[in-house]
C-alpha cells in the first residue's frame, strides 16, 4: 500500500441553475488577460449539447485519454513517445479556435461617436483576437438552455451513443425534451493523460494534494497536452506560447479556502474534501478490460480513513495528521464511497477523474407532478426513474461508461431521501422499508440529507490548512506552475525566447502566502472589525 492524499470535488447537479456565476468569477480570477480570451477554466454546459469545445467527447476524433493495447496495458490514444517524437514539429490533433469559439466584444464607441444621420448606429461585433469585424457563429455556451437543440442536439456525442443502444430514447420535440446543467473544470485525475503526453515534463501532478499543474518555465508549447486531455481542459495561451489549465485555486486551498468557483456558487452545489487513495492500485484500476467496470475499479483505489491500518499507513507515508482527520470528515469521501451517490465523468477515458457528479433527479419529480401524481411519493419515484424523459442510458454514457446500474442506484437513493424527509417534515413516521429498499438505514438517509441540503460552509468545504512554512515551500515550488499573469513585469511580459514567447524568462518575486492567510481571515470572519 502506498497511500496518498488528493483534494477532490463533488458537484450536485440537482442544484445547478445554470447561472454561470462560477464561470465568470473564475474568468475574472484566472483567465481575464491577453492570450486567454477564449479560455474558460470553468464552464457550464447544457445537456444535451455539444459542449465546449464542440464535441470534445468524441475521442475517435480528438484522441484524448488512454486505451488498452493488445497486451492489456495502458497506452495514450494519441500515440506513445516514438509517435510523438516523429511528429514533434507538426501540429498535434487538437481543436481549433472555431471549435472553442472566437471571442468578441462590441464596437460600443460607434454608438456614441457616430455622426447624426437618418439611421440608428449599432455596436457591431469585433474579434477580441484581431480587432476585426466578425460574424458570431458559436460560443462556449451556445447550447445554453437547449438553444437550437432541435437543429444541433443530434451532434451531441452522448446522444449518438445513447441512440445506438436505446434507439429513439432521446428526442428533441419540445414536449419530450430534457435538460440539465453540467459545470466542468479540470478533473485533476489520478492517472492524467495530459501529464503523460507532455514531452518537456512541464505538466505534473503535485504529490502534496494531487493538483495537476503546468510549470511555465518548463513548458515549450508543444500542445500535446491539449490533445492528451480527453476533457479538453488544457489550453494554449497564444500570447505566451505556453499551456495553461485550472489550478484548483491552489493558493486558496493551501490556506483552507475553497476554490473561487465553489466560493461563489449560487446553488451551493460544490463540495471539497480530501480523498485517501492507494497509488499502487491506480494503474491496475485504470487497466481493467471492461469499461463498465472502471467505476467500481476506481472506488477500489480509495482508502477508508476510518480504518486504523489505513491511518497508520498514511502516517508512515508522511501524510500530515490534519489531512488524515480531514479525510475522515470529508464530504467528498462520504458522497463517493459511503453513500455512493456521486459518479465520475467519463471513466472510460481511464484517467481516474477526481471531480465527481451527483446525477440530477429533479426532472423526475417535475415530470411526475405534471401528470397529477405525487412527485415525492417513493413508489411513484422508483417507478418513474426508468421512464423519465432524461434517459438512464444518457446519464450512464456520461458517468459510468454506459452501465445504468450505478446511475439507477444513485437516483434511487436520492428518491428515497426525498420521500423519507418529506414524511419527517410533515410529522409522519417514515416507512423504514424506503431506506432498506436502497440499502441504507434511516439515520444514514438523514445524514445524507443534511450534507446535500443544509450543510454549512465548513461541512461542504473540509480543506486542511497548510502551515505558513509548508505553504511557502509549496508556493516556491509550484507558483511558476500556475497560470502566468499579464501584469507589468510579470509572466507573459518578458519577450520571446528560443522556444516561443516568454520561454526562459527570469525568476520573478513570489506572491506572499501571508496574503492568502489574511484573505481567509477576512473572508470567513463574522464581523467586519475582526477582519
Amino acid at each position: 500500500m502506498r497511500p496518498m492524499a488528493q483534494i477532490a470535488m463533488v458537484m450536485n447537479l440537482d442544484k445547478c441553475i445554470g447561472c454561470h456565476t462560477c464561470s465568470v468569477t473564475c474568468k475574472q480570477t484566472w483567465t481575464n488577460r491577453r492570450g486567454m480570451e477564449y479560455v474558460w477554466f470553468n464552464n457550464v454546459e447544457t445537456r444535451p449539447g455539444q459542449g465546449y469545445p464542440r464535441r470534445y467527447e468524441d475521442q475517435e476524433k480528438w484522441r484524448g485519454g488512454w486505451e488498452l493495447n493488445r497486451r492489456g496495458a495502458l497506452k495514450l490514444k494519441a500515440g506513445g513517445r516514438l509517435h510523438k517524437l516523429a511528429g514533434i514539429f507538426s501540429n498535434p490533433k487538437l481543436p481549433e479556435i472555431k471549435d472553442y469559439y472566437e471571442p468578441w466584444t462590441y464596437d460600443y464607441r460607434n454608438l456614441t461617436d457616430a455622426p447624426l444621420g437618418d439611421d440608428y448606429p449599432v455596436a457591431r461585433p469585433v474579434s477580441s483576437l484581431d480587432g476585426k469585424p466578425m460574424k458570431i457563429g458559436w460560443s462556449s455556451n451556445w447550447d445554453d438552455n437547449l438553444a437550437g437543440a432541435p437543429a444541433y442536439g443530434d451532434l451531441d456525442p452522448m446522444v449518438e451513443r445513447t441512440r445506438q443502444q436505446a434507439s429513439e430514447k432521446v428526442k428533441f420535440a419540445f414536449e419530450q425534451t430534457f435538460m440539465f446543467y453540467l459545470p466542468r473544470i479540470c478533473e485533476h485525475c489520478l492517472n492524467p493523460s495530459c501529464v503523460a503526453s507532455c514531452p518537456s515534463g512541464a505538466m505534473y501532478k503535485r504529490a502534496e494534494d494531487g493538483i495537476v499543474l503546468v510549470d511555465q518555465d518548463q513548458c515549450r508549447g508543444w500542445r500535446m497536452c491539449v490533445t492528451g486531455c480527453p476533457y479538453k481542459k488544457v489550453y494554449f495561451n497564444h500570447a505566451t506560447g505556453k499551456a495553461e489549465k485550472c489550478t484548483l485555486c491552489y493558493p486558496r486551498i493551501e490556506v483552507g479556502l475553497p476554490t473561487v468557483c465553489s466560493e461563489t456558487c449560487v446553488g451551493r452545489l460544490r463540495y471539497l474534501g480530501v480523498i485517501l487513495y492507494d497509488a499502487d492500485r491506480v494503474t491496475a484500476a485504470a487497466s481493467v478490460r471492461e469499461e463498465k467496470d472502471l467505476y467500481e475499479a476506481q472506488l477500489g483505489v480509495f482508502l477508508d480513513p476510518e480504518d486504523p491500518a489505513v491511518r497508520q499507513a498514511c502516517e508512515r507515508a508522511g501524510i500530515p495528521h490534519d489531512w488524515i482527520e480531514a479525510a475522515r470528515r470529508s464530504p467528498v469521501h462520504a458522497l463517493i464511497s459511503r453513500y455512493r451517490v456521486a459518479l465520475p465523468l467519463h471513466p472510460e477515458y481511464r484517467t481516474m477523474p477526481m471531480v465527481w457528479y451527483i446525477p440530477p433527479l429533479s426532472p423526475v419529480v417535475d415530470a411526475l407532478t405534471g401528470t397529477g401524481h405525487d412527485g415525492e411519493d417513493a413508489l411513484n419515484l422508483f417507478g418513474a426513474i426508468d421512464t423519465l424523459r432524461i434517459p438512464l442510458e444518457y446519464l450512464a454514457e456520461m458517468f459510468t461508461a454506459g452501465d445504468t446500474g450505478p446511475v439507477r442506484a444513485s437516483l434511487d437513493k436520492l428518491a428515497a431521501m426525498r420521500s423519507h424527509m418529506r414524511a419527517l417534515n410533515l410529522g409522519d413516521v417514515p416507512d423504514p422499508a424506503i431506506a432498506s429498499a436502497v440499502g441504507m438505514r434511516p439515520h444514514e438517509i438523514e445524514e445524507m440529507y443534511r450534507l446535500l441540503a443544509i450543510a454549512k460552509y465548513e461541512e461542504r468545504y473540509v480543506i486542511p490548512t497548510a502551515a505558513v512554512g509548508d505553504a511557502r515551500r509549496l508556493e516556491e515550488s509550484a507558483l511558476p506552475a500556475g497560470c502566468s499573469l499579464d501584469y507589468d513585469g510579470g509572466p507573459g511580459m518578458g519577450g520571446d525566447g528560443p522556444f516561443g514567447q516568454d520561454s526562459g524568462r527570469r525568476q520573478l518575486p513570489l506572491v506572499s502566502v501571508e496574503n492568502f492567510h489574511l484573505l481567509r481571515k477576512r473572508q470567513t470572519s463574522d464581523h467586519a472589525d475582526d477582519a
